[in-house]
């Protein structure tokens, strides 16, 4: 996951109260990561890892930039991608490969970053065999919160790749571009990681974690949007329609988006 840097115009509107986040919470018992086993680590073929979240039996929803090899920008063989459903402590709750991947048509892993690049930041994986034990269950997916509402997340970063980390609080402090503006607490691993809403009892994913920023030197995280593109990106997959075939790499379908000129000013880290 790549550090932007990012100038926004306009980031905050006087008036709007922002929550106190929580702290990182590990989630290393039985106990703790009850009801959140259906988030796993993505092991991109031996190239490094991202995190991911069943939304279906078979689904499993991440960022674009996950199925790039980081270093020559080649599409990695989906075949080689493994899910470790509930990854904690050296054991998985499920482990399952990969046989097709989907991302969004308009994500360009080599494009400068910006608005566009992380708005299309999204991905779905189907595993080569659905997950089917009582214990995981596939999250349900919700609109995008609004500025000031209360999200949390749940991921695995490089620094705590043994077992995923929970915080419970954080705030959506803008939207620029349909592109969500966090306070969460992300790192390198964090990629892919699900957003969820808690407004609805069991938590909801309302968006995938993109890349870690700054602004005006605070560290924040931003968050794609779900809502026009998930339903092309199941639906492809579900037809089957153009789907690579082994060592073929992820592909691409058409979706069709709202184009939205971003106040944001976005620079090229510097590695």
């Amino acid at each position: 996951m790549q550090r932007v840097l990012i100038f926004l115009a306009v980031f905050l509107v006087a008036g709007v109260a922002l929550a106190e986040d929580a702290s990182l919470r590990r989630l290393d018992t039985g106990d703790a990561t009850r009801g959140w086993e259906a988030v796993g680590q993505l092991n991109l073929g031996g190239k490094g890892f991202c995190t991911g979240a069943l939304i279906a039996e078979d689904l499993v929803l991440t960022a674009a930039h996950c199925l790039f090899d980081k270093h020559t920008g080649a599409a990695i063989d989906p075949t080689t991608i493994q899910f470790l459903a509930g990854w904690r402590n050296g054991r998985a709750e499920a482990y399952r490969g990969a046989k097709r991947a989907v991302s969004h048509p308009d994500y360009a892993f080599q494009a400068h970053p910006g608005s566009d690049r992380v708005r299309h930041d999204i991905a779905l994986i189907q595993l080569d065999q659905p997950i089917r034990t009582g214990a995981i269950n596939p999250f349900a997916t919700d609109a995008q919160p609004r500025r000031g509402e209360e999200v949390g997340v749940v991921s695995y970063a490089h620094d705590r790749a043994d077992a995923p980390s929970l915080q419970r609080t954080c705030t959506v402090r803008d939207r620029v571009a349909e592109v969500l503006v966090m306070s969460c607490d992300v790192d390198f691993g964090s990629s892919g990681a699900p957003v969820f809403s808690f407004g609805h009892g069991r938590p909801r994913i309302v968006s995938v974690v993109s890349a870690k920023a700054e602004v005006d030197g605070a560290k924040v995280s931003l968050g794609t949007d779900l809502d026009d593109t998930l339903p092309a990106l199941k639906a492809a997959l579900r037809a089957e329609i153009g789907l690579p075939q082994a060592g073929q790499g992820a592909v691409r379908v058409g979706v069709m988006t709202e184009r939205r000129a971003s106040g944001a000013k976005f620079v090229r880290p510097g590695g």
